[in-house]
């Protein structure tokens, strides 16, 4: 096993959100090689940490730190550092990670060309972001299974565990003195049937090669526990932030076409053939707009999860696909 760096912390101050300010802002992050070498960003995704980002990172793999300068970032909200606030934490936006991240890599690391941003999901998300913010600074980017903004029917899928988890016995109104171990749990069962295609149910790869015998055991093992080490409150920021993505906020005044339009980096736009709420038809759309963009399609059944590391198959398609972007 590889050995990780430790997760560093970036202090900015009072930090200013798109919902209010915070006495002391921090950046949780991650860097890997070389800060000589060419720039990687790898923001984190829902539910993921920085411990999560080493399908591909490492010796070998496409992010090689013998390579790369590999930046991860952790999400505001995410765990990493510990919650702040409860309820109260204010409203955060996609600009507001980039800005901050931003700042991590220009004030503390010195860096001042991004050679590739790569994210999954929330992080793929991101990946527009920056994009858009500083495009002078940006030279490509990757997007795996994500869009640059969030459709409504994401959006529609994004309320069912939200509300599971806000109407549950023990959420307290976001108030709560012990975390809502049931609230939780309905968040996970709920977001279960989102994660993967259908075709993945169809074949009966919940059982997992056997790890588990039927469908109710994989959801208690799987997906009630998923959650339960985050804090509630942070889950609802991560998903504010995720159900207001969208790029055109930011500078086009809401006009989704002019702002990919306007997008100079180049980028490799992956979705997965049967991921349910990033689907593919949103990326090739958002690809034909795009200046300088290559669509990749991933032909897998195990749909969102396809791209952020549930499958080795997946993984092996997704860091060939990384590793010949960035050397074009």
């Amino acid at each position: 096993m590889q050995n990780k760096p430790e997760t560093q912390y970036y202090h900015h101050g009072t930090f200013h959100f798109e919902g209010g300010s915070i006495p002391d802002g921090m950046t949780a992050y991650r860097t890997h090689g070389d800060p000589e070498k060419p720039c990687i960003v790898f923001p984190t995704a829902y539910g993921g940490r920085l411990d999560s980002q080493y399908h591909h990172i490492g010796a070998g793999k496409p992010l090689d730190p013998s390579k790369y300068f590999i930046v991860t970032f952790a999400l505001f909200s995410n765990g990493e550092p510990s919650p702040f606030n409860g309820p109260y934490f204010p409203k955060v936006s996609y600009a507001d990670n980039i800005r901050a991240q931003h700042a991590v890599l220009t004030k503390k690391l010195g860096i001042k060309k991004v050679h590739c941003v790569v994210g999954f999901s929330m992080g793929g998300q991101q990946t527009y972001h920056w994009a858009i913010m500083y495009p002078e600074m940006v030279e490509r980017f990757i997007c795996i299974c994500g869009s640059a903004r969030t459709s409504p029917h994401n959006k529609c899928f994004i309320e069912g565990p939200k509300t599971a988890l806000v109407s549950s016995r023990d959420f307290e109104f976001g108030h709560y003195v012990l975390q809502p171990e049931a609230g939780k749990r309905a968040f996970g069962r709920v977001y279960s049937a989102w994660a993967y295609g259908q075709t993945w149910f169809r074949q009966h790869q919940y059982r997992m090669d056997g790890k588990y015998p039927n469908l109710h055991s994989w959801l208690k093992g799987e997906w009630e526990n998923r959650f339960l080490s985050w804090d509630a409150n942070d889950m609802l920021v991560l998903y504010n932030t995720w159900y207001n993505g969208d790029i055109s906020i930011i500078r086009d005044n809401g006009d989704y076409e002019k702002a990919l339009k306007s997008i100079k980096a180049k980028a490799l736009i992956m979705p997965c053939k049967t991921d349910l709420y990033f689907p593919p038809e949103d990326s090739e759309i958002e690809v034909s707009l795009l200046p300088n963009a290559k669509l990749v399609v991933i032909d897998s059944v195990w749909g969102h999860g396809a791209g952020g590391g549930a499958n080795p198959q997946d993984v092996k398609f997704v860091g060939e696909q990384i590793t010949a972007f960035l050397q074009e």
